[in-house]
């Protein structure tokens, strides 16, 4: 091979280099910061083909997508010092390529300081309210609290915070566990008390209920004691009315109840003379005895 062939082979691969060097491509999802020597020189954020300064300028590339960070669990101590287990995950985008490269310079340095303005806030947040109102719904308020902190440090970046959210939010286990026992004797004795003061109106209802079952039942006796002598009364005056009406007829018709209410029964039998009382209207009906 001459040299001037060579010498035209190693131009033109030159100029192939010069000239691929010289062209990249910025897709949709992506912004572009085009560097000199170091130092941004431009923001390419269209996409389609762009051209640099071989050697001279270099690109970096950013996402224009919703990006995750996940903190990871963290122990965050409330106002109260109690230990709290959270796990907390930010949503962002990143909307300022060229302070975001001055301040974290890439998406691994940005997720090193998000950790550290996370838990920073966690714990400011935190350590300002008791472990009980962490635990409860007023939790969301808490939230929207660190959210607007971690927005407002996040635009320092060149990102905007679109959301912070807690994955979960406990006890460490110790913790838990005696939480749990002091929960269990409380509503032991939550439940002794309950079932003491149920004992308690059983009895008072059990005796209010004697108590009117024997005034109801003195009441009772009293006035069928009253309604009775009543009636015994009406019925001694009916009787003392139908003997002096005819005291024959009277005496006749006791004699004859007083018979049968003295020989009654299917199987009684007298044996004996037919004297008496009991007998003498057997004889006559008048009931006089013969002479």
């Amino acid at each position: 091979m001459s040299k001037s062939r060579m010498a035209l082979i190693i131009i033109l691969a030159l100029l192939a280099f010069v000239g691929f060097s010289s062209v990249y491509t910025v897709f949709q999802t992506e912004q572009a910061l085009v560097l000199q020597f170091g130092k941004p020189k431009r923001l390419v954020s269209e996409p389609g083909l762009a051209f640099k300064t071989p050697l001279v300028e270099n690109v970096l590339f950013y996402d224009k997508r919703v990006l995750d960070y996940d903190l990871g669990v963290q122990e965050i101590p409330t106002q109260d010092q109690k230990q709290v287990v959270v796990d907390a995950f930010t949503r962002y985008r990143i909307v300022d390529p060229l302070k975001f490269f001055q301040a974290a310079g890439n998406e691994f340095g940005m997720e090193s300081r998000l950790s550290s303005i996370l838990t920073n806030n966690l714990q400011a947040v935190f350590g300002d309210v008791p472990m009980a109102v962490v635990l409860t719904p007023k939790r969301a308020d808490l939230m929207d609290t660190i959210y607007e902190r971690v927005r407002l440090e996040g635009a320092r970046y060149g990102i905007d915070v679109i959301d912070v959210r807690l994955k979960r939010v406990d006890l460490p286990e110790e913790n838990s566990q005696a939480i749990y026992r002091q929960m269990q004797t409380q509503r032991e004795q939550e439940a002794r008390k309950s079932r003491a003061e149920g004992d308690r109106k059983a009895k008072e209802i059990r005796a209010d209920a004697d108590k009117q079952s024997t005034i109801i039942k003195a009441t009772a006796v009293k006035k069928a004691e009253i309604l009775m002598g009543e009636g015994e009364a009406e019925a001694q005056r009916i009787y003392n009315a139908a003997h002096s009406k005819d005291r024959e007829f009277f005496d006749f018709w006791v004699s004859m109840n007083a018979l049968r209410e003295g020989l009654g029964g299917d199987s009684t039998r007298y044996i004996g003379p037919p004297s008496g009382d009991f007998f003498r209207f057997f004889g006559d009906i008048t009931g006089k005895k013969k002479k």
